[in-house]
């Protein structure tokens, strides 16, 4: 407990204002991109697969936000199936249980207090949820993973505390309190929510699609630092397409999971 309370404290003291804005204003300016070259070693980036070489990022921002090349990543081609929106780490998958709550990593979060709406709540009670990290390594773009009509999206929240291991295990229900962004989609089986969890510092989610229909693969924001993403499945409606080992290591476009009521085997 007193490690818990001191981690907070900590957090609450460095998650300010000021700090943040001085860390969003560093990372956006052009003295960062001397921190380029460690940044890209440290978190052993592939270059390979970047839009842009390193000498052309103009910030640390700039590289975090980068775009990768057109055949960087294969969008699973099956209709039915469901596609990872992120590269990240697949932490969990489980059921939402009948109290409105899911657990992950041992640790208890509320669905109710995550989406604060009730209309949109009731239909994902008895579904499916799946939690993905992404860390300051991952390319940080978000991706659809169905092709459908966006139903719903909203903003809540306004501090963010971290995703990482200690910030899940010690930090004040992040997946649920954070600043997130909320898409709600529907398909030709029912509706998915995409929940983008802001993380420590800067809480910057940026949108980059604002149409009302969407393709699988289609990007449609991305996070300025290193975040999370919570899929919410509508009940019936979901077939999970990976093991039960986790974490697991996950690419925009792989198959996650099928649309139920078109059961398919994973095409490999």
């Amino acid at each position: 407990m007193l490690l818990q309370s001191f981690y907070r404290a900590l957090i609450e003291l460095t998650n300010g204002r000021i700090t943040s804005g001085a860390l969003k204003r560093f990372a956006q300016s052009k003295a960062s991109r001397f921190l380029i070259p460690s940044y890209v070693k440290l978190y052993k980036l592939n270059l390979d697969e970047v839009e842009r070489g390193i000498n052309e990022f103009p910030t640390l921002h700039d590289l975090f936000v980068r775009k990768l090349k057109e055949k960087a990543r294969n969008i699973h081609p099956d209709s039915s199936s469901v596609v990872s929106p992120v590269d990240g780490v697949l932490e969990d998958i489980g059921e939402i249980r009948p109290d409105k709550r899911i657990t992950v990593k041992g640790k208890e979060y509320s669905i109710e207090e995550m989406l604060n709406n009730g209309a949109v709540l009731e239909k994902y009670i008895g579904g499916s949820y799946m939690v993905m990290y992404l860390s300051p390594s991952h390319y940080h773009r978000i991706h659809s993973p169905v092709s459908g009509e966006v139903t719903e999206r909203w903003l809540l929240g306004k501090k963010s505390y971290p995703v990482n291991a200690w910030g899940m295990k010690f930090g004040r229900d992040p997946l649920s309190k954070n600043y997130r962004l909320i898409t709600e989609l529907k398909h030709e089986g029912g509706h998915i929510s995409l929940v983008k969890v802001g993380a420590m510092f800067v809480n910057s989610i940026v949108v980059t699609h604002s149409e009302k229909r969407v393709g699988k693969g289609e990007e449609l924001a991305y996070f300025s630092f290193g975040s999370t993403v919570v899929l919410l499945f509508e009940k019936g409606t979901f077939t999970p397409a990976v093991g039960n080992s986790f974490p697991l290591n996950v690419h925009v476009g792989e198959e996650i999971g099928y649309i139920k009521n078109e059961v398919k085997l994973p095409v490999r």
